[in-house]
């Protein structure tokens, strides 16, 4: 038998019995469209995580305070108060890679508006944390430094307050209470949404730090400084400059460990991106496993085809075809079998990796690699499972087969 007459040999024979040959396909079919799904939507998933980074801001680095020992035991990074609005002034008027710092404190408290309430973290800040965090007033403005001085009553408040507090009508210039406490919506954020932890960003209301320590929070020390510098270039430098100087602030000896520590905005991509990374992987691998399953049952498939069709090779035998022609045969048989489930998967795994985005509100992407990737995959499974079958094909006496009813 001519080389070149072999695949259509073989798609007459897979076309004998479709119903048997599409239900075997459908193994490869659900592995390949499984793996196909699981990597678009990890690498949905990693692209929605570097969006949430970007919305952090830009060339940000954060100190948080350190520890805190209750009895001889850790209760966690932290808790420590060790952080004051004075450092974050110094790290602002004494480092010159640094453009802005925000010493931050929050609380959970309720808002009321008329006869209507709303729970939302309140955010002292300083008047640059916007700047900071490259987030945008979409109405009115921000405080101002000369605000911040006087500890105004003043608030900016997040998309979700203004729908639950205003139901659609315009909030700059109402007043908002918090506590008792009178406050003057000046702004509207921009909507931000998601975080990198789930939580939604514009449900928040951000005032003065002043305000914010003195008259709402009651807390002296800050939860968290927000730190901006120039460019990605100057983030070691400052990193280094500001462990120096806070060091230096805080009196600790050579010795004592840092009391409190810096995260940059790199370092939180990074674990970010990791770890979506590393999800992916483990449910590509897990996926896989679908294609192990649907190459078993091709190698049942082929053993019963071979069976069935014994006289059928017998004669091929007996007029002349070799072993390895026999051979060939049987294992473009599989080869076709996956390919084609392998295309079908394709054709599944984009299909619910859209509706399974849609649905997650992430973005879609479609790896052009993994999709050659799992074609070959499919060709390389039909090679595998495929081999067996068909070599016991090519071993098969012309004769006996021939006497085969």
């Amino acid at each position: 038998m001519k080389i070149s007459a072999v695949p259509y040999v073989a798609l007459k024979a897979l076309r004998r019995n479709t119903m048997r040959t599409l239900l075997t396909a459908l193994g490869i079919i659900i592995g390949v469209g499984a793996v196909i799904t699981m990597v678009g939507l990890g690498q949905g998933a990693g692209a929605e995580v570097e969006e949430q980074v970007n919305r952090l801001g830009q060339n940000v680095i954060l100190v948080f305070p350190g520890e805190r020992q209750l009895g001889g035991v850790s209760i966690g990074g932290g808790s420590a108060n060790t952080l004051t609005v004075e450092d974050a002034i110094a790290l602002r008027e004494e480092i010159p890679e640094v453009v802005a710092a925000s010493p931050e404190v929050r609380s959970q408290r309720v808002l009321v508006y008329g006869n209507r309430n709303w729970a939302t973290p309140v955010y002292g800040q300083s008047h640059d944390y916007l700047q900071i965090r490259d987030w945008p007033i979409e109405d009115g403005r921000m405080f101002t430094e000369e605000e911040v001085g006087r500890a105004a009553l003043v608030t900016v408040i997040g998309q979700t307050v203004v729908q639950e507090l205003f139901e659609g009508s315009d909030p700059i210039g109402e007043t908002v209470r918090v506590r008792g406490l009178p406050l003057e919506v000046i702004g509207v954020l921009a909507p931000k949404g998601m975080s990198l932890m789930g939580s939604v960003q514009d449900d928040l209301a951000i005032v003065p730090y002043t305000t914010g320590f003195q008259r709402i929070s009651g807390r002296s020390h800050a939860m968290v400084l927000n730190v901006q510098v120039y460019n990605e270039e100057s983030m070691d430098i400052a990193r280094a400059k500001i462990t120096d100087l806070l060091r230096e602030r805080h009196r600790l000896a050579p010795n004592q460990d840092n009391d409190f520590t810096i995260q940059t905005q790199e370092e939180v991509a990074q674990v970010a991106t990791e770890t979506s990374r590393v999800m992916t992987w483990l449910l590509a691998s897990i996926a896989s496993i679908a294609l192990f399953v649907g190459g078993i049952g091709i190698m049942n498939v082929m053993l019963v085809s071979v069976t069935e069709r014994t006289r059928e090779v017998g004669l091929r035998l007996a007029v002349g075809a070799k072993g390895p022609d026999v051979l060939l045969q049987f294992l473009i048989e599989a080869v076709i079998l996956c390919l084609l489930g392998g295309l079908g998967g394709i054709l599944v795994g984009v299909v619910a990796t859209e509706v399974i985005a849609s649905y997650a509100g992430w973005p879609a992407l479609f790896s052009v690699e993994a999709m050659v990737v799992a074609v070959g995959v499919s060709a390389a499974v039909g090679v595998f499972f495929g081999f067996y079958p068909a070599w016991k094909a090519s071993r098969l006496d012309p004769i006996i087969a021939l006497r085969r009813e």
